[in-house]
This record gives structure tokens, C-alpha cells and sequence, in this order.
């Protein structure tokens, strides 16, 4: 309990006490902790009753575990499906097996090819456009470019989700993590639109959009407020910011943290303190006048919130159905996912190559680069050349 926030009741050997706990420790104010007298207290120490309050209840965290052994899964299915060693001439990690890793200059991410991604689901622009394949929206956010990418997800998603969902629940959290990817991955569709794109990240940002708006629209609860407002700014900015690197799907990220932000003025709301100390007052007690369950202000932030919500992802499908490239209507937004120096390219787009089979002798020539080399490769598929041409256009 804060200093200066206690809410005192009458002592009564039927008194009630509601009891509210939070991750957040001594940050939040527990406004229905009511203290009694200390000569009340010695006299009847048994005369408490605590009673858990169900809007600050504590959840026992199942949905988490639960994706992140999805995430796994898939990406261990992705690598069978991937079978590296049929598909490529070297493999990184092959005593794996068909698991093995496609090669360091085609992944760096130690994971799969670009076209086992695609065949899995990843989001590519052309498919939701011309075949309105929406779907691909939401499996993206369920594959992975590699371990390291898988790692670095999971491991965000461990230590941020545990805590959210002990605090509100896993319909919550998982209708805040899913509507986020989605989010992401319509951001992401509308501005980059000739590479593909798989990850969580957009999820991710989401759920750190969803902490912000949380501390907003339930302010009048916490103790260090604008501590930990800054404290949230700034773990946002650096992740934000790193999104300006070659490779990093930056509007992913954008697309979830607002979708996020918005979905946790709706979802994350708490009612205010002094509704729920009435609420708790045990019959017979005197009680000030009834008090609204939400202050204006939550409520106002509420239906703004859901409409900006459900207008944003109507106008962007029809955008995207429709076929429109949001860098058309921005010329500089590019440089909000990646900015080029003279240490990186900003270029990006699937490897094209042309190539010439002469018996064993495949030669293969980078379109983007001009860079030509000669392998000795019979009989060459699809999947062999693609990522050959990948790695020498690299």
C-alpha cells in the first residue's frame, strides 16, 4: 500500500477485507486494502476476513507456455518440411539430418529456405492480393526465420506475457498477442511488399503497446506513474529504433504496437478504487454515494480506442485487397523500417538469377549484382538453384 493511499474503514469483528496483489510490486497502488486500527487489530486478530477482489485476481499463467510450444513446434515442423540436405548442396549442422540448416549466407538465421517459409504460410503480398490468401495474416505470426529468431521471440514473449497474464487473464492476453500479429502483418503488407515476412514481432510490440495504454487508462492506481510511463517510452524507442536496420520488418512492429495500444484502452481496464471499496463494504456499513465502476475518462478513451480500432483494420483490408502500396501515398515512410548508410543496403527482394545447365556444369548469374560462378551439380531442381542464386546474389 502507498503512502498516503489508505482507505481506513469502521473496525467491527464482521469486518471484510478485499485484497488485491500485482506483479508490479510496489509500483501499483492496492486500493482496497483497507487497514484497521492497531489496538483493533490486537484485540481481535482474528477478526479480519480477507476476500480476493476478481478485477485484480490472481491468473495462473497456461496460454504463454502453451504458444511459445506452438511457436517450437512449428518451427521444428518447418525444418522437416525444409529437408535441407534433399534440397541444397551444403547444409549447415548435418549430422541433423533432414532438420540440418540451410547455409549461413542463405540463413544467417539458422533456419529454413525462403521457399519452405512461403510454402508454410509466410505472408507474401502477392498471394493475399491476387489469390486473397487473408489467412497468411496470421499463420506469418507463427513461423520463424531461424533458431536465433525463434530464441529472441520467445524469450521476449516469455518474460513479458507471464507477467500480463498473471495480471489479466489468458482470453485477454491471447485476444491481445493474436489481434496484434495481425495488426503487424497488415502494417507490414502495406508498406513492404516485395519480400515475405514471418515472425511474432508484430505480437510482440503489441503486447508492450497494450502495458502503456494499461498504465494510461488505469493511472489513478499506480505509485511511481511517470516513472514508469518513461520507463516503457524508452524500452519502445530502442526496440523501434533497431528496427531501422536492413532485415527487420520496422512497420511490423509500428502495425502491432498501435493495434496493441489501442486494444488495451478496451481490454485492460480496471475499475476505479473507490467503486470497488463500495462494492466490498460489508451491509450496514455507511458508504459515500455511489460511485461510476469507470471514471470518464476511461470510458472516453474506450469507445475512442475500439473505433479507431475497427475503422484502422477495415480501411487497411481494403487498402491491401485492393491493391494499394502505402509508399505510394508516403515517399519517405521507407526510412521508418531502414535507413541505408555506407555500412548496409536497404534493397530488398527475392534473389533473381539466370542459369544454364550444361550437363554437370550449372552455371548461374545474379541479376541484381552481375556476379556469375560455375557449380557442379547434376540434374539440378527448382529449390537447388533458387538457393544457390540466393547465396551468390548475398
Amino acid at each position: 500500500m502507498a503512502s498516503g493511499e489508505h482507505h481506513p474503514s469502521t473496525s467491527s469483528s464482521s469486518e471484510i477485507k478485499p485484497r488485491v496483489s500485482s506483479w508490479r510490486g510496489n509500483n501499483v497502488v492496492h486500493p482496497v486494502d483497507i487497514d484497521i486500527d492497531a489496538d483493533a487489530a490486537v484485540s481481535a486478530p482474528s477478526s479480519v476476513v480477507y476476500r480476493e477482489v476478481k478485477h485484480f485476481k490472481k491468473w495462473k499463467p497456461l496460454l504463454v507456455p502453451c504458444f511459445i510450444l506452438a511457436n517450437a513446434v512449428v518451427f521444428v515442423i518447418t525444418m522437416y518440411v525444409n529437408n535441407c540436405p534433399e534440397k541444397s548442396v551444403s547444409c549447415v549442422a548435418k549430422f541433423l539430418g533432414r532438420f540440418s540448416f540451410q547455409p549461413f549466407k542463405e540463413n544467417p538465421l539458422l533456419g529454413p529456405s525462403s521457399s519452405t517459409l512461403q510454402k508454410m504460410g509466410a505472408l507474401e503480398v502477392s498471394r493475399v492480393v491476387d489469390r486473397h490468401q487473408v489467412w497468411l495474416l496470421i499463420t506469418c505470426i507463427w513461423l520463424h526465420g531461424g533458431v536465433f529468431h525463434l530464441l529472441a521471440n520467445m524469450l521476449s514473449f516469455l518474460v513479458i506475457g507471464i507477467r500480463l497474464e498473471q495480471e489479466f487473464g489468458f482470453v485477454r492476453i491471447g485476444s491481445l498477442y493474436v489481434i496484434s500479429g495481425l495488426g503487424g502483418s497488415l502494417m507490414s503488407s502495406l508498406f513492404i511488399q516485395s519480400s515475405i515476412s514471418v515472425g511474432a514481432s508484430g505480437a510482440l510490440f503489441g503486447l508492450l503497446g497494450g502495458m502503456l495504454s494499461e498504465l494510461i487508462t488505469n493511472w489513478s492506481i499506480y505509485a511511481n506513474k511517470v516513472a514508469s510511463f518513461l520507463t516503457l517510452l524508452i524500452i519502445t524507442a530502442i526496440n523501434l529504433a533497431v528496427g531501422i536496420l536492413p532485415h527487420v520488418d520496422n512497420f511490423a512492429h509500428m502495425g502491432g504496437f498501435l493495434a496493441g495500444f489501442l486494444l488495451g484502452f478496451v481490454l485492460l481496464i480496471r475499475p476505479q478504487y473507490s467503486w470497488i471499496t463500495q462494492k466490498y463494504t460489508p451491509p450496514g456499513y455507511a458508504s459515500a454515494p455511489v460511485k461510476p465502476k469507470f471514471k470518464t475518462y476511461q470510458c472516453a478513451l474506450w469507445v475512442i480506442s475500439l473505433t479507431a480500432l475497427i475503422v484502422g483494420f477495415i480501411l487497411g483490408m481494403v487498402m491491401l485487397l485492393g491493391g494499394v502500396n502505402a509508399n505510394d501515398y508516403c515517399s519517405w515512410c521507407h526510412y521508418m523500417s531502414c535507413v541505408p548508410t555506407s555500412r548496409w543496403s536497404c534493397k530488398a527482394g527475392p534473389a533473381s538469377c539466370s542459369s544454364d545447365q550444361l550437363g554437370s556444369q550449372l552455371n548461374l548469374t545474379c541479376s541484381s549484382n552481375g556476379k556469375s560462378r560455375t557449380y557442379t551439380l547434376p540434374g539440378a531442381t527448382t529449390s537447388q538453384i533458387q538457393g544457390l542464386c540466393t547465396q551468390l546474389c548475398n
